[in-house]
């Protein structure tokens, strides 16, 4: 059985991150990841593709309430879902780290406060080069510094919108992305800023994902190994059940085990989950690090709405994920509790406004509708629940989740249609669910989060402050099973300055 300092369990935004951490250590590492290196070709850029056929999301089948098949928006590659994301990198508001009130309920406070993630979040922004402006977001939390990269640009119609938004007395900011883009020298800039960014693999490998910013730069290195189509299914502990003494992987046709001092998870809020659960043994039979009965409760995926703004005013933009808003973030002068967040998505097309076409007017084209609309993603926070939750059933992964907090959503929503409807930018407004697969909407798994939440209390949580498990020595989660709570912004910039922040710590412990 071959021997190893670390095994990294999947290659997104936390093991990847935490691998560009571990790389020049010297220490042996072994990378687990159960896809493969997304293709370069061309149905990358294509809609059809990417959008109705699905290309480059799993086709397995989970489960939910009433034995329902489940197919979820997520993919299996190097790199996990940051190859398909938006790039949208935000920071975690410094209030989410406390207990928050909502109408729904509260959230629950972090053990480790926004003081300590933010020289991680500075470094997470310099790998991934996070492009923005500081000093325009209201609810902006304290930087040490400016962004690494300029802001991204507004087209001119984005830019009119900026402006109206503007003097109605808002506070517009350009979105925090992690693309490759030099717009003072554009002949040599690797993004082209194309119409295919949010949502679609980047033919270009011109996003920053972790796959391209991290898993690539550490191949070279002879200290690390990288198996690819190679998937964990057990973990198996020591006789004591006190730590990992290997892990059982599926590779190339058959079982094979790997030892390590250090095993650390990073497989995604779900199947991270799902593995522990599936490892349970005789000194952990309710699943590994579950004492607590919390490995796979709590799970959070956002309150999200993907709505599509049609205006008589044409909208040529290119590249429209440019501008965010967050004025309502914490409620205002009508409403005490928070609401959350709205952003621009990327351009829609005919092709992917076809899966909405029932709910649309008859007689509507949809080439008119798209030339004349604006993308809108609005994300309110969900609050941890016990019993939305992940389990394995008959060797599934089954996943639970009823929607709850969803006043102050269902308010920002309300809010935001008459705010682009007093500036004409959205005379109607339309649900726009190709992101979300309307017809089950926990499917949009894109933001999970909290399923082995850390805390101080082993009662209560799954993982120390470290995201060490409480019950197992050397054992480490590095996704988004960590957040004890969602916020209401993209989590995916926090998953990747935790992961750094954990191999500050293995670091150490590794000397």
């Amino acid at each position: 059985m071959e021997k190893y300092d670390v095994i990294i369990i999947g290659t997104g935004a936390g093991g990847g991150s935490l691998l560009h951490k571990l790389k020049d250590s010297g220490k042996k590492i072994l990378v687990l990841e159960r896809g493969g290196f997304l293709p370069q070709e061309k149905e990358n850029w294509d809609t059809v593709e990417v959008f109705q056929k699905e290309r480059y999301h799993i086709k397995e089948a989970w489960k939910t309430e009433g034995d329902i098949d489940l197919h979820p928006g997520t993919g299996y590659w190097v790199g996990g879902n940051t190859k398909v994301y938006g790039a949208a990198l935000f920071r975690l508001r410094e209030a989410n780290f406390e207990t928050v009130q909502h109408a729904g309920g509260s959230s629950v406070e972090w053990p480790v406060k926004y003081r300590d993630f933010e020289p991680y979040y500075s470094e997470a922004e310099k790998l991934y080069t996070v492009h923005g402006k500081m000093g325009l977001d209201p609810t902006e939390p304290y930087r040490r510094e400016e962004y690494p990269y300029p802001e991204v640009s507004h087209e001119p119609r984005i830019q009119q919108l900026h402006d109206e938004l503007v003097q109605k007395g808002h506070h517009p900011f350009y979105i925090p992305l992690g693309i490759k883009l030099n717009e003072a020298d554009r002949v040599n800039s690797e993004c082209i800023r194309c119409n295919t960014c949010d949502g679609f693999p980047c033919l270009l490998h011109a996003k920053s994902d972790a796959d391209i910013n991290c898993v690539r730069p550490a191949l070279p290195n002879p200290n690390v190994t990288l198996h690819t189509n190679a998937t964990a299914t057990r973990l198996v502990t020591n006789s004591s059940g006190t730590d990992i003494d290997y892990v059982e992987v599926s590779y190339q046709g058959g079982i094979v085990t790997y030892k390590a001092d250090i095993v650390v998870v990073a497989c995604g809020a779900i199947n991270s989950a799902a593995l522990l659960l599936q490892s349970a043994n005789t000194n952990h039979p309710k699943g590994l690090a579950n004492k607590s009965d919390q490995v796979g409760r709590n799970f959070m995926k956002h309150l999200n709405a993907a709505m599509l703004g049609i205006s008589t005013k044409p909208n040529p933009t290119i590249f429209q994920k440019t501008l965010a808003v967050n004025d309502f973030y914490w409620g205002d002068d009508e409403f005490a509790f928070p609401m959350g967040h709205v952003q621009l998505l990327g351009k829609s097309n005919k092709d992917q406004l076809s899966a909405d076409a029932p709910f649309f007017a008859p007689g509507m084209v949809l080439d008119e509708m798209a030339t004349h609309s604006i993308d809108w993603w609005i994300t309110g926070e969900d609050l941890p629940a016990a019993n939305n939750r992940v389990q394995v059933i008959n060797d599934r992964i089954h996943l639970d989740y009823t929607e709850n907090n969803t006043e102050g959503f269902n308010r920002l929503v309300e809010k935001w249609k008459h705010i682009l409807q007093s500036i004409d930018s959205g005379n109607s407004f339309l649900p726009h669910s190709i992101y979300l697969r309307k017809n089950i909407p926990i499917s949009g798994t894109a933001h999970q989060v909290g399923t082995l939440r850390f805390g101080t209390n082993p009662a209560t949580s799954v993982l120390d402050i470290d995201c060490k498990a409480h019950e197992i020595d050397n054992l480490y989660v590095v996704d988004g099973s960590f957040f004890p709570s969602s916020g209401a912004v993209n989590p995916s910039l926090t998953i990747m300055a935790n992961a750094l922040r954990v191999g500050d710590h293995l670091l150490e412990r590794l000397k």
